[in-house]
């Protein structure tokens, strides 16, 4: 079953409460700065571990401290949908940046 994409007003009210987050190629967008490369991939097995948690599993790039995460939602058709909003909120509860 196919998950339903958010309109762009529920996307802007998401954003609203996700602070550094951001809409942009479909997708929200958030990039990570940490001190040094071992925060940068400790963060990554966090967020791995609530990926696998909510069944919804982000792109992510990593070079030295930085991560950049993106969520989009497949099953939307490439769209965000209430599963990224979720992700992206619990990422916001563990981030220690």
């Amino acid at each position: 079953m196919a998950t339903t994409p958010l309109t762009a007003d529920e996307i802007s009210a998401a954003l609203a409460e996700l602070s550094g987050w951001r809409y942009d190629d479909d997708r929200l967008r958030k990039s990570f700065r940490f001190k040094n490369f071992r925060e940068a991939m400790s963060f990554i097995v966090r967020l791995a571990f609530e990926a696998e948690k909510a069944g919804h599993h982000p792109e992510l790039f990593n070079v030295y401290a930085t991560v950049d995460v993106a969520l989009t939602t497949h099953d939307a058709g490439g769209r965000v949908s209430h599963k990224d909003v979720g992700l992206a909120r619990a990422i916001e509860q563990f981030v220690w940046v």
